[in-house]
């Protein structure tokens, strides 16, 4: 790796050189900027008192309803399992898949934990005697997701006498799929989900889990309502957290007019906390989280496509001193960017002084400090890789993507019971890894913010159910 710093060092651009990148101007316009809350939801009006007064009900008849559906949703999970553990499990990875399992973690806890001991279990083992691929695998996947240790051998029994799995299962598409989510779960040495993973990929694609939901004939109607209701609600909270941020982007820091270099990505800055945590209880943090995300993209962008080495140095002693007097050695472009950073973090310290936790600011600065070394360019892992397995840019490709199958396996390991943090944090960290793979895996989406993206935004912010 020290001729990799070497090579770094001998192409250091002169210290008045300015790098040069041509991002994609946003893609959003003003939609965000000019959002007006849903009336209907949010009971904003701007007419006449007898409207007001009618969306009110309006509203409170349909508060009432999403509550009456909430506590019929709540019963079906926490009543008795008797002989019918399949339409539990369903139940169960239907609450989680519509995306309202977080009104449920307790309920669900309770019920994964009564089915896991039923499952194992001597006289009753159903997890060795079940031959239902769709439910053994989905039983394995929920128990597997909650952190229960489950062998991945059940699924021997699928493999014909030549030890591949069965050609046969290819006809069944439902246990195929479920099989291909519970084959995510693997851990390092499992040869056998690598195999299960390696048969069912080319079988499946991608759907959104409502229409899906909805199609089905066995769903249940109330929990279907009662996710779209949840689903649209949240919708609503969330256009409205983008709406103030892209207020804050556009009309606080003008960022496409007094910072033209940096992205214009404050509506993927959005998109990429709500991945993190989407429940309504976590607004506060998102709208902390959003605007760092924003201010980070910037500085990033300050290092990497726009400012000259003398520049970056000025503005890395202004960071590690964190005091506004700093200000006077920056160039103009930059003081915005410092003077927004600086206010970020007193945001959060107020914020956290009222809980009495500001003293959590120090590590969220420490952080900042150490975000971009003090150099003209830092090399990708890609870039490492390549000089220093003369490798080409295919290979290095997919000898990293190999690298990140066995980072999954290790996650997927450090979520097993029992954990060293509590399973709500470890989850933030993993919807973290998640949406990364989302943004980065085929190519820099947060960048290249048409395609893939917009079509996740729609569907998050912009479409209704």
């Amino acid at each position: 790796m020290s001729n990799v710093a070497s090579s770094l060092q001998d192409a250091k651009p002169s210290s008045n050189s300015r790098p040069i990148a041509n991002f994609h101007p946003t893609i959003w316009g003003d939609y965000f900027l000019s959002y007006v809350p849903n009336s209907e939801v949010c009971a904003y009006v701007i007419f006449i008192l007898y409207v007001i007064f009618i969306l009110y009900f309006i509203y409170d008849s349909l508060m009432k309803q999403v509550q009456l559906l909430k506590e019929d949703v709540r019963k079906m999970i926490v009543s008795p399992i008797d002989n019918d553990l399949s339409f539990k499990l369903n139940f169960i990875n239907a609450v989680q898949r519509l995306g309202v399992s977080y009104h449920f973690e307790h309920e669900i806890g309770e019920a994964l934990h009564q089915i896991y001991n039923i499952s194992i279990t001597k006289d009753n083992d159903i997890i060795t005697h079940n031959d239902d691929l769709y439910h053994l695998a989905l039983l394995f996947r929920l128990l597997r997701q909650q952190g229960y240790h489950i062998s991945s051998d059940v699924f021997r029994k699928f493999k014909d006498q030549s030890g591949n799995f069965n050609e046969r299962l290819a006809n069944d598409m439902q246990g195929m799929l479920s099989l291909y989510e519970a084959a995510q779960l693997r851990l390092q040495g499992e040869e056998i989900l690598e195999e299960a993973h390696n048969f069912t990929l080319i079988q499946l694609e991608a759907r959104s889990y409502i229409s899906f939901y909805q199609e089905d004939l066995s769903h249940d109607e109330k929990l279907l309502t009662f996710a779209k209701l949840d689903f649209n609600m949240l919708q609503e909270q969330h256009k409205k957290e983008a709406s103030d941020l892209t207020k804050w982007w556009i009309k606080d820091l003008n960022v496409s007019t007094k910072m033209p270099f940096a992205r214009d990505r404050i509506v993927e800055s959005c998109f990429w906390i709500l991945a993190v945590y989407f429940e309504p209880q976590h607004s506060l943090a998102r709208r902390i989280m959003m605007k760092v995300i924003a201010i980070s993209s910037i500085i990033d962008d300050i290092y990497d496509a726009y400012g000259t080495i003398d520049e970056l140095e000025l503005f890395t002693n202004a960071i590690e001193r964190w005091d506004i007097c700093s200000l006077v050695d920056l160039p103009e472009y930059m003081k915005l960017c410092y003077t927004s950073l600086l206010d970020i973090f007193e945001e959060i310290e107020q914020e956290l002084r009222k809980q009495g936790k500001e003293h959590f600011v120090k590590y969220a600065k420490q952080e900042i400090l150490t975000f971009e070394q003090k150099r003209g360019h830092v090399a990708s892992s890609l870039e490492c890789y390549m000089k220093q397995h003369n490798a080409s840019r295919q290979d290095a490709i997919e000898e990293l993507l190999k690298e990140v199958e066995k980072a999954w396996k290790d996650i997927n390991e450090a979520c097993l019971n029992p954990t060293q943090v509590p399973m709500s944090f470890l989850l933030r960290v993993v919807n973290l890894a998640r949406v990364m793979d989302v943004l980065y895996k085929e190519e820099d989406s947060y960048t290249n913010a048409g395609g893939l993206m917009k079509d996740y935004i729609k569907a998050i912010l912009v479409d209704k159910i």
